[in-house]
């Protein structure tokens, strides 16, 4: 079975972008992957796009319009995860040795299709009683303060490192760099969660080129990274109530990942995680097994999760930083690993980076712990 590398990547600022629809969005962002490539676009075979508020046939409008219509489309619909599952569905084509160029696109323009807090499925008992997403975060927040002694300043480090990360991003949603006090006083949303606390509506897409290893001896392979594993998991039944503190999901999609890999947490030196709150950073990190669980929280405050520390986690700013665009979003954290990997990250570059990983999950779905759960690791 060939391996899967990633040759092109491409990625437009995330934020606000009256002036595009998601269509014009994904084009951008596939135009800059082929770019980055240096492939003629008539090799590509077939695309997977990513998206999940955009309607029908937002992939096929893609193609058209940067003159690839005809080509197999998917569209994949996957809660927050759905970019990173394309970027999965992609891989998956070539391993089975169906195509040798793919490409998987992330796509979302939030902003004018979504407003306020996402909720759970109206079929879910927090929706029944009214919870959205970020007072099921608040909740878990508190749980894990009772249970591992975690202080409001400690979590309110989360938003200010990963913040930090983004004000030396030139694509990301916030550039500019904030403090614990400015946490501590932004606007309650679901105590003890602030407005600094909880990742924004943002409208942005990315993409990435993915090839086999008889595409790459083609294409050359100086700039192509490895994608050595790309996990996904639904969550499982919830026969007794799901601990708030600790994700079985992200920890079973995980291990799928490290297995396919032939790696473990050990050996990875730098991970993008699925932030969409400053308590998720904690919850996910320590089910990934990058920290022991109760540990993370003081670990951001001696700066181990720093860019230059032991193991940097969300080094492009996260989507409490970056943006949140849910299609988007896995795409972008593939996106940020390659350049990771390929030492081209600027102003936020990891020394030496050679394994990188990237997390996503999202959704709620009754009586399952969580809708869908990827995690993807790259091998320079």
């Amino acid at each position: 079975m060939t391996d899967v590398h990633v040759i092109g990547i491409g990625m437009t600022k995330f934020g606000r972008h009256p002036e595009h629809d998601a269509a014009e969005l994904g084009g951008a962002a596939l135009r800059e992957a082929i770019e980055d490539a240096g492939i003629d676009a008539r090799r590509i075979e077939a695309a997977y796009c990513g998206h999940v508020f955009q309607g029908m046939v937002t992939g096929q409008r893609i193609l058209a319009h940067e003159g690839l219509a005809g080509l197999p489309l998917t569209n994949v619909e996957n809660a927050c995860s759905s970019g990173a599952t394309a970027v999965r569905e992609a891989a998956l084509s070539i391993r089975a040795g169906e195509h040798d160029v793919v490409v998987a696109i992330g796509t979302e323009h939030l902003t004018s299709r979504f407003a306020g807090a996402l909720t759970p499925d109206p079929s879910d008992p927090e929706a029944a009683v009214g919870a959205t997403m970020p007072g099921v975060y608040a909740m878990r927040a508190r749980r894990y303060m009772a249970e591992f002694g975690m202080s409001r300043e400690q979590l309110a480090l989360i938003p200010v490192k990963n913040k930090r990360n983004a004000a030396r991003n030139p694509l990301a949603h916030f550039r500019k760099e904030i403090s614990v006090a400015d946490v501590l006083e932004s606007r309650p949303i679901a105590d003890p969660l602030n407005l600094m606390d909880c990742s924004p509506v943002t409208d942005g897409a990315a993409a990435v080129v993915l090839v086999s290893d008889r595409a790459l001896r083609r294409h050359g392979a100086d700039r192509a990274v490895r994608l050595a594993a790309s996990a996904l998991r639904s969550g499982s039944v919830d026969v007794e109530p799901t601990s708030m503190t600790f994700e079985p999901l992200t920890h079973n999609t995980a291990n799928d990942a490290y297995e396919k890999a032939g790696i473990g947490p050990g050996d990875v030196d730098m991970a993008e995680v699925h932030d969409c709150f400053s308590i998720a950073e904690v919850l996910r990190v320590e089910g990934l097994g990058l920290f022991e669980q109760g540990a993370y929280p003081a670990a951001v405050e001696r700066g181990d999760a720093d860019i230059g520390g032991r193991l940097p986690i969300n080094p492009s700013g996260g989507l409490l930083g970056k943006g949140h665009p849910l299609g988007g979003t896995g795409v972008a954290q593939v996106v940020e690993v390659v350049r990771q990997l390929r030492g081209e990250a600027g102003d936020r570059q990891i020394e030496g980076a050679r394994v990188g990983l990237a997390h996503c999950r999202g959704g709620k779905a009754v009586g399952i712990e969580g809708a869908a759960c990827t995690v993807q690791l790259l091998v320079r």
